[in-house]
């Protein structure tokens, strides 16, 4: 391996995933952009933004006739005259757009049906993959609609989002558990699932008159909550992987919105936990409590756990 080993020690540069200094500073609500490499989008006058991002970024053949949006490295260095820096410096001594002290990685094994959501206290974002009764033969147990309605989730949010995972007719009773639950639906994520050649599966196992090749994500919002606006866009597309999984974009996507918040997963898997996550489900294989106030409350409810 010495052979191979780069003289000057690695040159490899990560790309920041916000691809902007504008986007990466509006995440982090930092006056200063990140470490990692950004990159500038190139609007010209033909450019119709609406479109989106070329598929060959900066070495598009026609980008002066492409309509597309397109990118260039960005070496430009964040300002540092005198009256930018007083100003950064204000900036950096306001609060943060959120303070909540984050812990790695949480999760109680229960049984959401019956599990006290008290004890978990208040928290920025809710996501919830139920095992919806759809009807049809699945490999797992499914919930009775009244049993999603006797879920206590009113409890655990003032302000926040949520984003609930639907599918057939749970779209409906989706957004009729929204209204119950004290929600406002803003906005639908749509998964468009591919196969392992990332092409759009027509084939599902799911869909009593057509196949289904998409799930739909509700995102409701209450009380109002502090969140960045228009970074993402409503359309995922990913690859399927094990049954009723999820794709890991809908956590960056989460992260963005919301970021520094404590954010809580209800019928969560172990393959689910994340860093700033507390994860409920029934196959998760124990506890996880980091958050001290958490643990207390947890103690005190199930003394003998």
């Amino acid at each position: 391996t010495e052979k191979f080993r780069s003289k000057d020690g690695s040159n490899i540069q990560q790309f920041c995933p916000y691809n902007t200094k504008e986007d990466c500073r509006t995440v982090y609500g930092s006056p200063y952009a990140c470490e990692k490499t950004h990159f500038r989008r190139i609007i010209q006058p033909h450019t119709d933004v609406t479109l989106g991002d070329c598929s060959y970024l900066d070495t598009c053949r026609h980008m002066k006739t492409c309509k597309f949006v397109h990118y260039a490295l960005d070496a430009t260095p964040d300002a540092r005259n005198s009256s930018i820096i007083s100003k950064q410096k204000r900036l950096l001594n306001t609060k943060p757009l959120h303070s909540k002290v984050l812990f790695p990685p949480q999760w109680i094994n229960c049984d959401v049906r019956t599990f006290n959501f008290e004890v978990i206290g208040k928290v920025g974002v809710i996501m919830a993959d139920p095992p919806w009764d759809i009807h049809m033969e699945l490999p797992y147990g499914t919930m009775k609609d009244d049993e999603m309605k006797q879920l206590n989730i009113p409890c655990l949010q003032d302000d926040g989002l949520f984003f609930l995972w639907v599918t057939g007719r749970a779209m409906e009773l989706g957004r009729e558990l929204f209204q119950l639950w004290g929600y406002r639906r803003i906005a639908e994520i749509v998964w468009v699932k591919t196969n392992q050649l990332q092409r759009i599966i027509r084939t599902g196992r799911t869909g009593h008159w057509l196949n289904h090749s998409k799930e739909h994500c509700l995102v409701g919002i209450k009380g109002n909550p502090l969140l960045n606006r228009g970074i993402d866009c409503d359309v995922i597309v990913s690859e399927v992987r094990e049954t009723s999984r999820k794709p890991d974009e809908i956590y960056s996507i989460i992260e963005r919105i919301s970021p520094g918040t404590t954010k809580l997963e209800l019928f969560g898997r172990p393959h689910n936990r994340s860093s700033g996550w507390i994860t409920l489900g029934n196959q998760l294989g124990g506890y996880n409590i980091l958050d001290p106030e958490l643990k207390k409350r947890y103690d005190a409810y199930y003394p003998a756990q």
